[in-house]
């Protein structure tokens, strides 16, 4: 589907199109014209490495108001959000990536490369070159997801969702531990990501990341 801001297309584009199609027309009326008002108002930020964030961040936001427009609690309108979008995650595929020798030295290259043309205005993050062959680790220093989410007030409901998707994601890898101490939107001073490849067969317990 064509890369556009306009609200159906970003909604498709996201972690909500099942949750999207499961909606009552009036919830899906009122989904789209408050994402029109979010896309207005979020000009400055909406490039093109920002894109695929705020097919995320958006409809959440216009989402959620739908839903508790329309009847639901606000604990109600989280559990259907935080259900689908997490059901929207691929964690298997990098479980099975997992076990190549080379997934970390993949990662050291393409997680970079990734973020610079995924990330535009809003982001900041700090590389580090001199990692040892075992280890990968990276700071986020600005987040578009505290940014918008504090902004519209949703911060303490919907930062620490998005956080828990990378413990999903890489929470069970194959002999590589997933550390993370602190995120930016559960008041930490940045997301430090930190990885650990164990060698086949060594005893290890795995990191409480957050």
């Amino acid at each position: 589907m064509k890369k556009t801001y306009e609200p159906l297309p970003m909604v498709l584009n996201g972690r909500y199109a099942v949750l999207f199609g499961k909606l009552s027309e009036k919830e899906k009326e009122d989904t789209l014209a408050r994402m029109a008002e979010l896309i207005e108002e979020e000009r400055d930020y909406e490039d093109k490495g920002n894109y695929g964030h705020f097919c995320n961040i958006l409809p959440t936001i216009a989402i959620d108001e739908a839903l508790r427009r329309n009847g639901k609690t606000q604990e109600e309108a989280f559990q259907l959000i935080s259900t689908h979008m997490w059901a929207a995650l691929t964690p298997e595929s990098f479980r099975k990536m997992s076990r190549l020798r080379c997934f970390l030295p993949m990662m050291k290259k393409i997680i970079p490369l990734g973020f610079k043309y995924g990330s535009g205005k809003g982001w900041k993050y700090a590389w580090h070159k001199d990692d040892p062959a075992d280890i990968y680790h990276f700071e986020c220093l600005e987040c578009l997801y505290k940014y918008e989410f504090s902004k519209h007030g949703v911060l303490e409901r919907f930062g620490p969702m998005f956080c828990h998707s990378d413990i999903i994601n890489y929470g069970n890898l194959h002999n590589i531990d997933f550390i993370r101490t602190r995120t930016l939107c559960q008041g930490g001073d940045c997301c430090d990501f930190r990885f650990v490849r164990h060698r086949k067969g060594e005893t290890w317990e795995r990191a409480k990341s957050i």
